[in-house]
């Protein structure tokens, strides 16, 4: 009779564990946006650590993600001007800066023919003085009606958009004097087709 009460008790344990088994997709879990018994401040997102950095996002360089030199704007490129970065500032700014101030500057872009508010000319002579850091700074925290565009282009997107916007500006107010035998000549010559315009060309 022992043997068997113990046997049954076994085989009653041994069952009843079975049937206390938890899956993986039922174990305890903290379920985004729903709050938490187990934290003081009811919420189980947790907070980052104070002084936490992403990699790869340390922002150690003040004047290249401020666009400042301290209280004031920068007035240079934080790195080497070439036609690779035109051409970079040329593609940006016809994706997010054209919409509203026109493929050449002047405020004629199609959201503003459409009733948004117009801004400023790039023509006008207080942006013509303005430092670099001025559009990078206002491409960044926004201007007026502008919002900010910080979170759709990056940084040394933003810098080459402000040195496209300077050779726009230029280009507008070139004296044909100073320009060299070969370029003179581009001048009599008529500009191709937007479309057809070649790598590396830009906008008269």
């Amino acid at each position: 009779m022992s043997r068997r009460f113990c046997l049954l008790s076994s085989v009653f344990c041994l069952l009843a564990a079975a049937g206390c088994r938890k899956d993986m997709h039922n174990s305890p879990k903290a379920i985004p946006l729903r709050e938490s018994v187990f934290f003081k401040d009811g919420s189980s997102a947790r907070p980052l650590v104070e002084g936490t950095v992403p990699r790869g996002s340390l922002q150690d360089d003040a004047a290249f993600f401020t666009g400042k030199n301290g209280a004031d704007d920068a007035n240079a490129l934080p790195f080497t001007l070439t036609a690779d970065v035109l051409d970079r500032g040329e593609q940006r700014f016809d994706i997010y800066c054209a919409p509203c101030h026109g493929i050449t500057g002047r405020a004629d872009g199609m959201v503003v023919r459409r009733g948004y508010r117009q801004p400023p000319s790039f023509h006008i002579d207080r942006l013509r003085q303005a430092p670099l850091g001025h559009f990078y700074d206002v491409m960044t925290n926004g201007f007026g009606a502008m919002p900010d565009y910080k979170a759709q282009i990056s940084p040394r997107d933003r810098w080459a958009i402000a040195a496209y916007m300077r050779a726009l500006q230029l280009s507008q107010h070139a004296v044909a004097a100073e320009l060299s035998p070969e370029d003179r000549q581009k001048l009599s010559q008529p500009a191709p087709p937007q479309g057809e315009r070649k790598e590396g060309e830009h906008k008269q």
